[in-house]
């Protein structure tokens, strides 16, 4: 395992604000790792890194039961959520626990699937992660990640703040020393990470009906206000209270007309040693 701990000083841009919990409560297996499904086999053991609440982690379970899912995650509380959803689900099959995707605590060569959803693009050192992740992985087993990304997303209509809210996600990203166009680079990162067989595919997350606008809206909208993201642009001095107000409203707007669209691209690997 290696010694240094980055994660102890990476900063995480979202935060777990509700409302970022609340979105990220709303993944699934179908709707966020449809490309990981036909690996999850039943008797399959299986370590989600970065879990966040739980959700991927317990569709994982309910897949491949009898075998078992660890969800990881760095923060105690995100923790404590994901295991009361186990339970809320009857998931018998999945624990959580709270650790470091740089010195994960488990013996090389544990789990059949190691799986990130959404978590290098947060990382200051992606490639470090991926190489953890593949000691941890089986002789013939998978490390699958999957990441947005951000400079990728298109929209309609033109709705100058949300130009703004691109910008300032931007800069906030990369000042914290992450990547957030992630998703193009995960076919470098994992080959800079030593995994000679790399499968690429990607996948969209589309919000383009009445209720997928006021849903991707009221998320953001709340986000650009009240998460560690409106906290990082204030303490970095990116923004002010009235330029994030303005985008907050910005989202709102384009949450409430009858032709919005929002697309969001995700690269996706499938990487063997």
């Amino acid at each position: 395992m290696s010694t240094q701990q980055p994660d102890d000083d990476d900063v995480y841009t979202h935060g777990h604000h509700e409302s970022v919990v609340r979105a990220h409560a709303s993944r699934t297996a179908e709707n966020s790792a449809a490309f990981v499904i036909p690996h999850l086999t039943p008797g399959v053991s299986v370590l989600d890194v970065g879990c966040g609440p739980g959700s991927i982690t317990c569709d994982f379970a309910g897949l491949v039961s009898p075998g078992k899912v660890t969800g990881l995650d760095r923060s105690p509380d995100i923790i404590a959520q994901a295991t009361a959803l186990a339970v809320e689900r009857g998931v018998a099959n999945a624990e959580f626990l709270a650790g470091n995707i740089y010195d994960l605590d488990f013996e090389d060569e544990t789990f059949d699937v190691v799986h990130a959803h959404q978590v290098l693009q947060h990382l200051t050192d992606p490639v470090e992660a991926l190489r953890e992740m593949r000691r941890v992985a089986k002789p013939g087993g998978i490390v699958a990640v999957r990441d947005a990304d951000f400079h990728g997303m298109s929209w309609y209509p033109a709705i100058p703040e949300l130009d703004e809210w691109m910008d300032l996600y931007q800069r906030i990203a990369r000042r914290n020393g992450a990547e957030p166009d992630a998703g193009r680079r995960l076919v470098s990162w994992a080959q800079s990470a030593g995994f000679s067989n790399v499968a690429p595919t990607s996948s969209n997350w589309l919000y383009a009906t009445g209720q997928q606008r006021r849903w991707q809206a009221r998320v953001w909208g709340e986000r650009v206000l009240h998460s560690a993201f409106a906290e990082q642009a204030l303490e970095y001095g990116f923004a002010n209270p009235a330029d994030l107000a303005r985008i907050s409203a910005g989202w709102h707007r384009w949450g409430s007309t009858d032709d919005g669209w929002f697309l969001i691209p995700n690269g996706e690997v499938i990487a063997r040693a």
